[in-house]
């Protein structure tokens, strides 16, 4: 068998029916569409869920909650998780980012005072719960509000 052999199934590629053309067409006069009513008529019929004047499962199921479109995502970090870092390194989302201790900055970095820190570090971050700020001053860094 050669690439100029290959043929399609015989019965697997039918002309597409063509509607209104006629009795002896098997589909003219009204083209499978039968008479009067909403579903006859050109650019007739319902939308979709509509169900006939029923109230509509969309409308029919309890709503519930509210989405906040200006609400604003900001990423925790745990005290702790900067003990990875050096003496008197400068942590800033982008170092955070880079160590990979956060996958992305999204709308700001927050502190949280979880934990315990070693390391006298320089932290900037968009940020900080109290408790996160009196160890990190505690252990002789810095906190600097982005």
């Amino acid at each position: 068998m050669k690439l100029h052999d290959l043929r399609p199934a015989p019965g697997a590629r039918t002309k597409p029916t063509r509607k209104g053309l006629g009795i002896g067409s098997g589909l003219g006069k009204t083209a499978g569409k039968g008479h009067k009513g909403q579903n006859c008529r050109s650019g007739g019929g319902v939308r979709p869920g509509f169900e006939g004047g029923q109230m509509p499962l969309q409308r029919r199921m309890p709503k519930r909650g509210f989405y906040n479109p200006f609400s604003k995502e900001i990423i925790a970090i745990n005290i702790d998780q900067l003990n990875r870092f050096e003496n008197g390194d400068v942590i800033t989302p982008e170092t955070l980012l880079a160590a990979r201790v956060i996958k992305k900055t999204a709308d700001g970095v927050k502190i949280l005072g979880n934990g315990n820190l070693e390391k006298s570090l320089t932290v900037k971050a968009q940020a900080f719960s109290k408790s996160a700020e009196e160890k990190i001053t505690a252990a002789g860094g810095k906190t600097e509000v982005i």
